[in-house]
Protein backbone atom coordinates (compact mmCIF):
# COMPACT_ATOMS: atom_id res chain seq x y z
CA UNK A 1 0.00 0.00 0.00
CA UNK A 2 1.16 3.49 -0.89
CA UNK A 3 0.38 6.50 1.29
CA UNK A 4 -0.95 9.83 0.12
CA UNK A 5 -3.15 12.75 1.04
CA UNK A 6 -5.67 15.02 -0.58
CA UNK A 7 -5.59 18.76 -0.07
CA UNK A 8 -7.78 21.76 -0.82
CA UNK A 9 -7.81 25.44 0.14
CA UNK A 10 -8.36 24.33 3.76
CA UNK A 11 -4.82 22.94 3.94
CA UNK A 12 -1.48 24.71 3.82
CA UNK A 13 0.38 25.08 0.56
CA UNK A 14 3.47 23.76 2.33
CA UNK A 15 1.98 20.49 3.59
CA UNK A 16 4.25 17.69 4.80
CA UNK A 17 5.13 15.21 2.05
CA UNK A 18 7.35 12.87 4.08
CA UNK A 19 6.42 9.28 3.26
CA UNK A 20 3.89 10.22 0.59
CA UNK A 21 3.74 8.67 -2.86
CA UNK A 22 0.78 10.65 -4.18
CA UNK A 23 -1.21 13.82 -3.58
CA UNK A 24 -4.68 14.68 -4.86
CA UNK A 25 -5.36 18.43 -5.06
CA UNK A 26 -8.76 20.06 -5.34
CA UNK A 27 -8.67 22.17 -8.48
CA UNK A 28 -12.21 23.35 -9.11
CA UNK A 29 -15.83 23.21 -8.08
CA UNK A 30 -18.92 23.77 -10.18
CA UNK A 31 -18.30 26.40 -12.87
CA UNK A 32 -16.90 29.26 -10.83
CA UNK A 33 -14.49 28.11 -8.09
CA UNK A 34 -10.75 27.56 -8.42
CA UNK A 35 -8.67 26.54 -5.41
CA UNK A 36 -6.66 29.71 -4.59
CA UNK A 37 -3.77 27.55 -3.34
CA UNK A 38 -3.72 25.30 -6.42
CA UNK A 39 -0.41 26.49 -7.92
CA UNK A 40 1.50 26.33 -4.63
CA UNK A 41 0.00 22.97 -3.61
CA UNK A 42 0.93 21.48 -6.99
CA UNK A 43 4.50 22.77 -6.61
CA UNK A 44 4.79 21.12 -3.18
CA UNK A 45 3.64 17.77 -4.61
CA UNK A 46 5.84 17.92 -7.70
CA UNK A 47 8.90 19.05 -5.69
CA UNK A 48 8.44 15.93 -3.54
CA UNK A 49 8.23 13.71 -6.66
CA UNK A 50 4.71 12.58 -5.75
CA UNK A 51 2.24 11.30 -8.31
CA UNK A 52 -0.20 14.19 -8.70
CA UNK A 53 -3.95 13.99 -9.05
CA UNK A 54 -6.50 16.75 -9.48
CA UNK A 55 -10.15 16.66 -8.55
CA UNK A 56 -13.28 18.61 -9.38
CA UNK A 57 -16.16 18.92 -6.89
CA UNK A 58 -19.22 18.15 -9.01
CA UNK A 59 -22.44 20.14 -8.78
CA UNK A 60 -25.67 19.19 -10.53
CA UNK A 61 -26.27 20.70 -13.97
CA UNK A 62 -24.28 21.74 -17.04
CA UNK A 63 -21.90 18.79 -16.90
CA UNK A 64 -20.04 19.58 -20.12
CA UNK A 65 -19.33 23.13 -18.94
CA UNK A 66 -18.06 21.78 -15.61
CA UNK A 67 -15.74 19.29 -17.31
CA UNK A 68 -14.38 22.01 -19.59
CA UNK A 69 -13.97 24.40 -16.66
CA UNK A 70 -12.09 21.76 -14.65
CA UNK A 71 -9.70 20.97 -17.47
CA UNK A 72 -9.26 24.62 -18.36
CA UNK A 73 -8.09 25.45 -14.83
CA UNK A 74 -6.13 22.29 -14.00
CA UNK A 75 -2.36 22.38 -14.65
CA UNK A 76 -2.19 18.69 -15.50
CA UNK A 77 0.79 17.04 -17.11
CA UNK A 78 1.24 13.60 -18.64
CA UNK A 79 0.91 10.98 -15.93
CA UNK A 80 -1.31 13.07 -13.66
CA UNK A 81 -4.60 11.63 -12.46
CA UNK A 82 -7.95 13.36 -12.87
CA UNK A 83 -10.88 12.75 -10.54
CA UNK A 84 -14.44 13.82 -9.89
CA UNK A 85 -15.56 14.35 -6.28
CA UNK A 86 -19.19 13.22 -6.10
CA UNK A 87 -20.97 13.93 -2.84
CA UNK A 88 -23.48 16.29 -1.26
CA UNK A 89 -22.94 19.95 -2.16
CA UNK A 90 -22.96 22.88 0.23
CA UNK A 91 -26.62 23.52 -0.50
CA UNK A 92 -27.62 19.91 0.20
CA UNK A 93 -28.04 18.78 -3.41
CA UNK A 94 -25.92 16.40 -5.47
CA UNK A 95 -25.36 15.50 -9.08
CA UNK A 96 -27.28 12.47 -10.26
CA UNK A 97 -25.64 9.18 -11.13
CA UNK A 98 -26.17 10.00 -14.81
CA UNK A 99 -24.47 13.38 -14.37
CA UNK A 100 -21.53 11.77 -12.55
CA UNK A 101 -21.18 9.23 -15.36
CA UNK A 102 -21.42 11.95 -18.06
CA UNK A 103 -18.74 14.02 -16.31
CA UNK A 104 -16.31 11.08 -16.21
CA UNK A 105 -17.01 10.24 -19.86
CA UNK A 106 -16.57 13.88 -20.92
CA UNK A 107 -13.24 14.25 -19.09
CA UNK A 108 -12.05 10.95 -20.60
CA UNK A 109 -13.11 12.22 -24.04
CA UNK A 110 -11.26 15.52 -23.57
CA UNK A 111 -8.17 13.94 -21.94
CA UNK A 112 -7.89 10.42 -23.39
CA UNK A 113 -4.30 10.03 -22.21
CA UNK A 114 -5.18 10.51 -18.53
CA UNK A 115 -6.69 8.15 -15.99
CA UNK A 116 -10.02 9.52 -14.76
CA UNK A 117 -11.38 8.21 -11.48
CA UNK A 118 -14.35 8.65 -9.18
CA UNK A 119 -14.01 9.86 -5.60
CA UNK A 120 -17.06 9.26 -3.47
CA UNK A 121 -18.02 8.17 0.01
CA UNK A 122 -19.30 4.78 1.07
CA UNK A 123 -22.89 6.06 1.44
CA UNK A 124 -23.03 7.40 -2.14
CA UNK A 125 -21.39 4.28 -3.54
CA UNK A 126 -23.82 1.94 -1.79
CA UNK A 127 -27.09 3.90 -1.85
CA UNK A 128 -27.01 6.73 -4.41
CA UNK A 129 -25.00 5.25 -7.29
CA UNK A 130 -27.00 3.08 -9.68
CA UNK A 131 -24.35 2.22 -12.29
CA UNK A 132 -21.14 1.48 -10.35
CA UNK A 133 -19.28 3.42 -13.04
CA UNK A 134 -16.02 4.81 -11.69
CA UNK A 135 -14.11 5.46 -14.91
CA UNK A 136 -10.60 4.07 -14.56
CA UNK A 137 -10.77 3.52 -10.83
CA UNK A 138 -12.63 4.04 -7.59
CA UNK A 139 -11.35 6.29 -4.81
CA UNK A 140 -13.56 5.50 -1.85
CA UNK A 141 -13.93 7.43 1.40
CA UNK A 142 -14.70 5.16 4.34
CA UNK A 143 -13.21 6.02 7.72
CA UNK A 144 -12.03 2.61 8.85
CA UNK A 145 -8.71 0.75 8.81
CA UNK A 146 -6.49 1.91 5.95
CA UNK A 147 -6.90 -0.32 2.92
CA UNK A 148 -10.03 -2.05 4.23
CA UNK A 149 -13.05 -0.07 3.05
CA UNK A 150 -16.42 -1.68 3.73
CA UNK A 151 -17.44 -2.19 0.10
CA UNK A 152 -17.52 -5.14 -2.26
CA UNK A 153 -15.96 -3.44 -5.25
CA UNK A 154 -12.51 -3.08 -6.71
CA UNK A 155 -10.94 0.18 -5.55
CA UNK A 156 -7.63 1.93 -6.30
CA UNK A 157 -7.54 4.57 -3.53
CA UNK A 158 -9.01 4.58 -0.03
CA UNK A 159 -9.43 7.70 2.10
CA UNK A 160 -9.49 6.29 5.59
CA UNK A 161 -9.39 9.37 7.84
CA UNK A 162 -9.67 13.13 7.85
CA UNK A 163 -7.92 13.58 11.19
CA UNK A 164 -5.82 15.69 11.13
CA UNK A 165 -5.89 15.65 7.29
CA UNK A 166 -7.40 13.55 4.53
CA UNK A 167 -5.15 10.50 4.49
CA UNK A 168 -5.31 7.90 1.74
CA UNK A 169 -3.74 4.65 0.66
CA UNK A 170 -3.42 3.30 -2.87
CA UNK A 171 -3.53 -0.35 -3.87
CA UNK A 172 -0.27 -0.50 -5.83
CA UNK A 173 2.93 -2.45 -5.19
CA UNK A 174 5.05 0.73 -5.29
CA UNK A 175 5.26 4.25 -6.63
CA UNK A 176 6.67 2.96 -9.92
CA UNK A 177 3.59 0.76 -10.36
CA UNK A 178 1.30 3.72 -9.65
CA UNK A 179 3.21 5.88 -12.17
CA UNK A 180 3.02 3.13 -14.78
CA UNK A 181 -0.73 2.75 -14.25
CA UNK A 182 -1.23 6.51 -14.40
CA UNK A 183 0.63 6.85 -17.69
CA UNK A 184 -0.94 3.83 -19.39
CA UNK A 185 -4.42 5.28 -19.98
Amino acid sequence: MLHGIDVSAYQSSAYDTDGLSFVFIKATEGRSYVNPKLTAQVKTARDADCVVGFYHFLWPGDITAQAEYFLGKTPEKAGDLLAVDWETTGDGTHATTAEKDRFIHKVKELRPDHRVILYTNRHFWLTVDTTSYAGDGLWIADYVTAGRPRIEAAWRFHQYTSDPEDKNVADFAGKAALREWATSA
